[in-house]
């Protein structure tokens, strides 16, 4: 199904530059935003450097638009007013210019480490409360919230995509669960915008045996690929058992170093 004209903010970061790849032969029109340069390397691409400041900043980009995929943000732990100002801010001024222009559907930039502290023993749905493993997954817990919000009070259409570990080849033995493989991601963002729905999160992982995140029926893709079966040795060791799902991402050091919380 062609996806007609499909803003991508974030364009130049890993997944963006992944999804571009992908997307732009789908695409009547893909529209490629980030605070860094860029150039449109096919005659369907355009290519805008912005340093959003507010939704006016993006109004005259997207307006005409079919759908926006917002990757734009702080993409790991940091201090809690960063994350705020790149995560949650951010993410409404993208929802906000969409609802001053029309654009119903909006793809969010979700992540697994919004419910990184449920042990790996445990399979988690997206319905399942949140337990973050840190500050990065409390702006996330937002970011769907604020999804949530501009369907139910503006009538958009937002799919959030709880993003696994995105890498072109699993490296460590988290992996052999959270591996995104850049085929699956982009299977599982032709889906989200193309589903019929109004407000559904959903976890995007490759079709790992040892995942422990439930994929989504109502999404309608199932992932091709499987960090098991790839030709590749992964690092350390991983267990199922009370050690929690974010790993190293959850345990106090990383919060206190990244988030620059002072040790009591």
């Amino acid at each position: 199904m062609p996806l007609g004209t499909i803003v991508m903010t974030g364009a130049a970061g890993q997944v963006g530059s992944s999804l571009r790849e992908a997307l732009r032969e789908d695409t009547g029109r893909l529209v490629l935003i980030d605070r860094v340069p860029m150039t449109a390397e096919r005659p369907n691409e355009e290519a805008h450097q912005i340093e959003v400041a507010g939704p006016d900043d993006l109004i005259p980009v997207v307006a005409g638009a079919d759908a926006i995929v917002h990757l734009a943000g702080v993409p790991d732990e940091a201090p809690l007013a960063d994350l705020l100002t790149g995560n949650v801010l951010g993410t409404q001024h993208v929802l906000e210019a969409a609802r001053r222009t029309g654009v119903r559907r909006v793809v969010l930039a979700s992540s697994n480490r919004l419910t990184g502290c449920y042990p790996t023993a445990e399979t988690v749905s997206a319905d399942m409360p949140p337990r973050p493993d840190g500050l990065y997954g409390v702006s996330k817990v937002a970011v769907e919230a604020l999804g949530r919000l501009y369907v139910d009070k503006f009538g958009l259409e937002v799919v959030c995509l709880r993003i696994g570990s995105f890498e072109v080849e699993p490296s460590e033995a988290r992996h052999l669960a959270t591996w995104l493989s850049p085929r699956d991601c982009a299977g599982f963002v032709r889906a989200a915008l193309t589903v019929e729905t109004d407000f559904l999160a959903a976890y995007a992982v490759s079709a790992n045996t040892q995942r422990f995140w439930e994929l989504s029926d109502e999404l309608g893709y199932l992932p091709q690929d499987d960090a098991e079966t790839q030709p590749v040795e992964v690092t350390g060791t991983f267990t199922i058992g009370d050690e929690p799902q974010g790993g190293d991402f959850a345990t106090q050091a990383y919060t206190l170093e990244h988030g620059r919380l002072p040790a009591v």
